[in-house]
């Protein structure tokens, strides 16, 4: 029989024990790191979903303008009249206050003053957070594109041959930034009407699924030398 002082890091590790045991330090960075991003990823679920309308509606609208005017103009430009607009309203606002304190005799100081007293400087642990959850997506991507591009599973390197073919038309109607502000408005629009119309959807979508792998396992089957997934 184990002794308890053998188990007990095993378990509590398992578990998800208190931070008297040893293995519980170790694990709270990366409690910190997953509490931010579901703090993120809920943040964009609300600006999704259009819980707060005024802040989906600048965020939406800003982006919207944006993206709008690169389809007009170069990025240099948009680039530059972005930042005259924005020295334009804090200069002005700076010099009204500096009127206004002159012509009352206040004592108020600097309008922007607690803006400029905020910490914005990064720490190296965030810093190395970041470049860490990062590294893990572009290792996960360059696995991928090993996979595809040296024809580990040949259906899969098919089905991107497919979607590059139709891509190559997709190209010839739109241009990158077409397809961003298309992008933008589904990403606005398409979770607000599956929320609402989420049942006829999910029905249909469970019909197209079930012809799709019906019509891959016939082409699978007839394909010679296929690489079959292992069942998960």
């Amino acid at each position: 029989m184990a002794e308890p002082a053998t188990q007990s890091p095993y378990i509590s590790s398992s578990a998800g024990g208190g931070s008297s045991e040893p293995g519980a330090a170790s694990t709270q960075p990366g409690g910190r790191d997953s509490k931010g991003a579901g703090a993120s990823s809920c943040a964009v679920h609300d600006l999704v979903y259009w819980q707060d309308v005024k802040k989906t509606g600048v965020v939406f609208g800003t982006t919207l303008i944006v993206l709008l005017s690169l389809a007009a103009f170069s990025v240099i430009s948009v680039l530059s009249y972005l930042i005259l607009a924005l020295l334009s309203v804090t200069i002005s606002f700076r010099i009204y206050k500096s009127v206004i304190q002159a012509v009352q005799k206040s004592e108020e100081g600097h309008p922007f003053k607690a803006y400029l007293d905020l910490d914005v400087a990064l720490s190296s642990e965030a810093f190395h957070n970041y470049v860490n959850a990062a590294m893990v997506h572009v290792n996960r991507a360059l696995k991928l594109i090993i996979r595809l591009f040296l024809v580990e599973d040949l259906v899969d390197s098919l089905k991107l041959a497919v979607v590059m073919w139709l891509l190559t038309y997709v190209g010839a109607i739109f241009n990158g930034i077409t397809l961003l502000i298309l992008g933008e408005l589904l990403i606005f629009s398409v979770p607000v009407v599956y929320e609402k119309y989420k049942t006829q959807i999910d029905h249909y979508v469970g019909i197209a699924r079930d012809q799709i792998k019906s019509v891959v396992a016939k082409i699978q089957a007839k394909l010679p030398g296929v690489v079959k997934k292992k069942p998960e």
